[in-house]
């Protein structure tokens, strides 16, 4: 792999990471309600599942699913399904008595933080079939696949760890200026948001060969 192919690569990735998806939403709102610490045990989640993905791909899993429309509409549903229950909670969160308020508000253990974020970033089938049409074009296959493939994914963890990074520290200084009610309302618009990823996730549908 050339440098310059490398770079086109974390160019395109970098693009889509400055659009807000789940994990970068989750690490916001981490970042709000628990601080940037606890945020940066569920971007440890998030990166952990981003090089599992690679390398499934790398595995041939996109190719399954592409080819598989049980397993497709499976994935698809499951993750549909926990996108928005991540949502829910968010905007229950931002409502209801004070002592429910504080009950969600209690700081969760690294465990539930880590495999949050590691099955919301798992949850979405159109990026595996994205990354399985994205990844090929940046390997050379007159060289050792398998360390092309690792470089990739140390380039999307990267990119990834600054993303959510810079979204997390938005969610901590949002609620440093705007107190309760900032709080309140970034886990309202974070939690619509991803409901209406979870609705576009079910509702997606591949494309025609």
């Amino acid at each position: 792999m050339s440098l310059s192919a490398l770079l086109a690569f974390a160019l395109i990735l970098s693009v889509g990471v400055a659009t807000p998806g789940p994990t970068v939403l989750l690490a916001m709102s981490n970042g709000s309600r628990y601080g940037l610490r606890h945020a940066m045990v569920g971007m440890l989640g998030a990166v952990t599942a981003d090089v599992v993905l690679v390398a499934l791909v790398g595995l041939g899993l996109g190719m399954l699913l592409d080819a598989s429309e049980t397993a497709f509409v499976t994935l698809k549903l499951a993750g549909a399904a926990w996108l928005a229950y991540v949502g829910v909670r968010m905007l229950l969160s931002s409502g209801g008595s004070a002592a429910a308020q504080a009950l969600d508000h209690a700081t969760p253990d690294r465990r539930t933080a880590f495999l949050k974020s590691f099955f919301v970033a798992m949850s979405n089938p159109k990026y595996y079939l994205f990354m399985s049409a994205l990844l090929p074009q940046f390997v050379d296959r007159s060289h050792a696949i398998a360390p092309q493939y690792a470089i990739l994914a140390a380039t999307i963890v990267a990119i990834d760890v600054v993303g959510m990074t810079g979204y997390a520290l938005l969610g901590v200084h949002s609620v440093r200026v705007w107190k309760a009610a900032g709080e309140k309302w970034l886990n309202r618009v974070s939690g619509s948001l991803l409901l209406m990823l979870a609705g576009y996730v079910a509702l997606y549908r591949k494309a025609a060969n």
